[in-house]
């Protein structure tokens, strides 16, 4: 079961890694969201975000091969995926290029309830 826990977390830490080529630039953030990123103030904003991405998704896979942290990371990892999937559901009208991050966002959740579910069940005393 520890296997399929890392393996979730380690898929889960590819999704979140996935956005990391965006803090290269405006024209890569375009071509990863399907937005112009024309505004200066935007630009550093996603490109914030493409680093935070990048320690979350780093986080994940550490914690991937060290149990002790893999509650930590399954929570962290799970607000991110949540967070994003409802704010982009109640917005609703997204472009193809938020569709596809929403449809990985999804494969991420599940593969994080996998793990968080596997972890509490090895963990629970029977």
């Amino acid at each position: 079961m520890q296997k399929t826990i890392t393996a979730m977390l380690l898929l889960a830490s590819l999704i979140h890694l996935l956005p990391v080529s965006g803090v290269i630039g405006a024209e890569r953030l375009s071509s990863l969201y399907g937005v112009a990123i024309n505004d200066p103030n935007l630009q550093i904003l996603m490109r914030h975000r493409a680093v935070l991405f990048g320690l979350l998704g780093l986080f994940l896979a550490y914690a991937a091969f060290e149990p002790d942290l893999q509650p930590v990371a399954i929570l962290a990892g799970l607000v991110s995926v949540i967070s994003f999937l409802l704010i982009a559901w109640s917005v609703g009208g997204y472009n193809e290029a938020i569709r596809k991050v929403f449809i990985a966002d999804l494969v991420a959740l599940v593969a994080l309830c996998i793990a968080a579910g596997l972890f509490w069940f090895t963990r629970t005393p029977r």
